[in-house]
């Protein structure tokens, strides 16, 4: 393993600089292959510390409409594996964390050690599996440890203190806490149950803690800042990049967004 990835170091400087870690989300070949790409480089030039690079996915079952919608037509567009570590690749090379957030059969079928090999040689930082339990994990254990690569679980308001305790065992990186039960989507207010899952999950580990589903805003990113060591936006980038009309005003949108949310996350 090496010493530092480069999801731990983009958190330490987020500390460093006190504030949040922003976190942001697109789907490879949304709207397009290359579309996709500039857009998430974009987000990282205004702000964003890591890209999660979503991996399409036929039976999206944690996805709100706006991605589940993202996902169909990037799907559509006739994206493979080899696009997303391709994007994964862009992004790393430009000099930020990039993970790869994924169901688990895609990387079942892909073969577990031939997919960490291949995301390790993009540059990838690892994976984020919201569907995959540590029971299930067995593998995925074993070759995150060979080529070094950090795995995201997921904590959600109804994780018991004995499976916090689980998750946390096993995870790198950073941890997801999703702040309310039900699927991804941009909401008016950040769920109540947030802050005090983030406080539960602090009492197991010494990781990030990051939250997720909900944020749109530069408003609610500082709300979340203010306990959380990381904010994750997935619907809001995807849908500003969806609504946009053509790929210039995508990617202009995608860094606009990017800018508001990273001014957000300074707790000074």
């Amino acid at each position: 393993m090496t010493a530092e990835s480069a999801v731990t170091a983009a958190f330490a400087r987020g500390a460093a600089d006190d504030r949040a870690a922003l976190i942001g989300y697109l789907p490879a070949g949304f709207p397009d292959r290359d579309t996709a790409i500039k857009a998430a480089l974009a987000m990282a030039e205004a702000g964003a510390d890591i890209i999660e690079v979503g991996l399409p996915y036929s039976d999206p079952l944690m996805d709100g409409p706006v991605i589940a919608d993202a996902v169909y037509r990037s799907l559509k567009n006739g994206t493979r594996v080899a696009d997303v570590f391709d994007m994964v690749a862009a992004i790393a090379d430009a000099g930020t964390a990039a993970l790869i957030m994924t169901y688990w059969n895609p990387v079942d079928a892909y073969g577990v050690d031939a997919f960490s090999r291949d995301l390790a040689n993009a540059g990838g930082s690892g994976l984020i599996t919201p569907d995959l339990t540590p029971e299930e994990a067995g593998e995925w254990l074993e070759t995150s440890d060979k080529y070094g690569l950090d795995r995201v679980f997921l904590v959600a308001p109804s994780s018991t203190p004995r499976r916090i305790g689980e998750i946390t065992s096993v995870s790198r990186g950073f941890v997801y806490a999703v702040s309310l039960m039900g699927i991804t989507g941009a909401r008016e207010s950040v769920s109540a149950s947030a802050a005090g899952l983030v406080e539960r999950t602090r009492g197991y580990t010494t990781l990030p803690v990051a939250v997720g589903l909900g944020v749109s805003n530069g408003v609610q990113a500082r709300e979340v800042a203010a306990f959380a060591d990381g904010v994750i936006v997935g619907s809001a980038f995807v849908r500003r990049v969806g609504d946009a009309p053509d790929s210039v005003s995508a990617v202009a949108g995608a860094r606009d967004l990017a800018a508001g949310l990273a001014a957000g996350v300074r707790r000074s």
